[in-house]
């Protein structure tokens, strides 16, 4: 009888346990690491994410020759970058994974998803009108995520940098970062929902450029919300005089930031001098703020505008700070503590998007490539997003970071068995985190209406 070959090599380097060696070999069979996608299916199929987006691409291919629709290939890559893998390349090896297999909605046993070089075709399908009713899409998903139609919305616009190493297209040169790369700008609605992501230079936007920006991003609100009242917040480089009169013909309500100049400080010297004195004349050694609000406008403005100056001392010295907003019946310690400070969450969004979503993978050479890899990885900060909003509100899982939801819940070994009438998945019984991923699934109903 010949001797059994064993085509696959053992793990070497594994220390005999109790006078036993311990032999392991990658034949497990059909088994995952990432059985968590089964629950991201379940969330993407209520958002219809990749259906929406599918929806906006002319597909060239013959369709008698078609194995992967758009909305497949879509849909893959977005749970891929759900699951950490941000690189199409690793579809390579993730088109035969079994749990990924169940999520496109394909046996275990059938044939392998779509593979590398089929991603990176898509991504560089659209057209750029293509991708602006991609865009108008994103804000119909963010529209129909909520469950009534709201009286008010908060928007805050932000933007990052995202550095490039190759010669993208579009891409400039920052003095501030001393590289090239792209300036993103992206808005979150006040719970971190996304709304919008726009690819463009790694430059300072112009006035024109933010309301070209806000008019089609408002006419796409609108379209679903005829009557909703919106307020925009934004750092002081989107206050320009063509955004403050944009904002002021649609009716919109907003509160900027401003940058610093002499004519502003002369408004504040008397307030800022007595401030540091109470400041140090004090015994504790605490911050000491104080609020001053005033009207005045820039040259540039077609009308003055109501400004809130913000004086805080401290043993580091004095740091003042100025916002204009159009808002009547606050003062100007509510205005800026409860409205203007909340912007900074959107920070922790960017850093979601970005760090834990990878967005700044953008290293196709077209730009309408990158657009696109920014609206997959937007889709898949809809899908933790939504995953987060099934948790219990006063849990710490409500405000885990999107890597400690990965982690924690969809980096889940698992075995898939195909039977003839169902397939059974079976995760390891010592999986610590099972009630929560349970309850999470029984408020699946309730995340979209």
């Amino acid at each position: 009888m010949p001797a059994r070959v064993e085509s696959i090599p053992a793990l070497p380097g594994l220390s005999p346990v109790c006078g036993n060696p311990i032999i392991a070999r990658f034949e497990g069979g059909q088994l995952s690491s990432d059985g968590g996608m089964l629950a991201l299916r379940e969330i993407e199929t209520r958002l219809d994410i990749a259906n929406r987006l599918a929806a906006c691409v002319a597909d060239p291919r013959a369709p008698e020759l078609i194995i992967h629709s758009v909305a497949d290939i879509l849909r893959f890559r977005m749970l891929m970058i759900a699951a950490g893998y941000e690189d199409a390349n690793d579809a390579a090896s993730l088109r035969h994974d079994p749990a990924f297999k169940l999520a496109l909605g394909r046996l275990p046993d059938a044939a392998s998803l779509c593979s590398q070089s089929t991603i990176s075709r898509l991504e560089n399908l659209p057209r750029p009108r293509e991708l602006l009713r991609m865009g108008q899409a994103m804000v119909g998903l963010y529209c129909d995520s909520v469950r009534q139609v709201p009286h008010r919305i908060t928007l805050d616009i932000v933007d990052t940098f995202d550095s490039v190493h190759g010669g993208q297209q579009i891409r400039l040169f920052n003095a501030y970062y001393d590289e090239y790369g792209f300036q993103p700008i992206i808005v979150f609605d006040g719970e971190g929902r996304p709304v919008a992501a726009l690819l463009r230079p790694a430059r300072r936007p112009t006035g024109h450029e933010v309301r070209g920006f806000l008019r089609r991003l408002v006419r796409a609100i609108r379209g679903h919300w005829p009557r909703v009242d919106i307020l925009l917040r934004a750092e002081s480089h989107y206050c320009a005089p063509e955004v403050l009169d944009f904002c002021r013909a649609e009716r919109l309500d907003f509160t900027l930031g401003v940058a610093t100049t002499r004519t502003l400080r002369r408004y504040v010297e008397t307030l800022e001098n007595s401030t540091a004195a109470r400041q140090a004349a004090g015994l504790s050694t605490d911050k000491l703020r104080r609020d001053k609000e005033f009207h005045d406008g820039a040259a540039s403005w077609s009308r003055v505008e109501r400004i809130i100056a913000r004086v805080e001392a401290s043993a580091q010295g004095t740091d003042t700070r100025f916002v204009v907003a159009n808002l009547t019946g606050s003062t100007a310690r509510t205005l800026y503590d409860d409205l203007s400070c909340r912007r900074g969450q959107a920070e922790n969004h960017i850093k979601s998007w970005k760090t834990h979503r990878a967005a700044d993978r953008t290293s196709c050479h077209r730009g309408p490539a990158n657009q696109l890899r920014l609206m997959l990885h937007t889709g898949a900060y809809w899908l933790m997003w939504s995953l987060r909003r099934l948790m219990p509100a006063r849990s710490s899982w409500r405000v885990a970071q999107f890597d400690t939801l990965r982690l924690r819940l969809l980096k889940i070994a698992a075995r898939v068995v195909e039977w003839k009438t169902k397939l059974l998945v079976h995760p390891p019984s010592a999986f610590p985190d099972q009630a929560i991923l349970r309850l999470a699934q029984d408020r699946l109903p309730r995340l979209v209406i």
